[in-house]
């Protein structure tokens, strides 16, 4: 894979609207659960449905980490990394990050309907 993957729900309006968001401002190419191929799937963990993947070469980010990692490829980057850099260097940022991407996933419905 030349360019980053994200791999999203694209049976969510909420997640497809921010996998569009990230993809309208970066080299990130996005690949929707029901358009997985079998080498992709393969890279992906078991429970790959329960939550976003961002693929970069040999590497897989998941959950927060993925939209994290997504968000600093676009074109707010520059500002975003020197913040991720920051957070990084605490221990409880990437608990944090992850309970934040589940408070939001947990209500990607609700969400969905207003960015319709």
């Amino acid at each position: 894979m030349a360019d980053p993957t994200l791999v999203y729900d694209d049976d969510c309006e909420f997640c497809t609207w921010a996998a569009e968001f990230i993809a309208n401002r970066s080299e990130v190419e996005l690949v929707g659960f029901s358009e997985l191929t079998d080498d992709l799937r393969d890279r992906l963990p078991a429970d790959y449905e329960t939550c976003a993947h961002l693929v970069v070469d040999d590497t897989i980010y998941s959950c927060g980490a993925s939209i994290e990692r997504a968000f600093v490829r676009t074109d707010l980057g520059e500002g975003l990394a020197p913040v991720v850099r920051f957070l990084d260097q605490f221990e409880d940022y990437a608990r944090v990050r992850e309970r934040v991407y589940q408070e939001i996933a947990d209500r990607r419905g609700t969400l969905g309907k207003l960015v319709r």
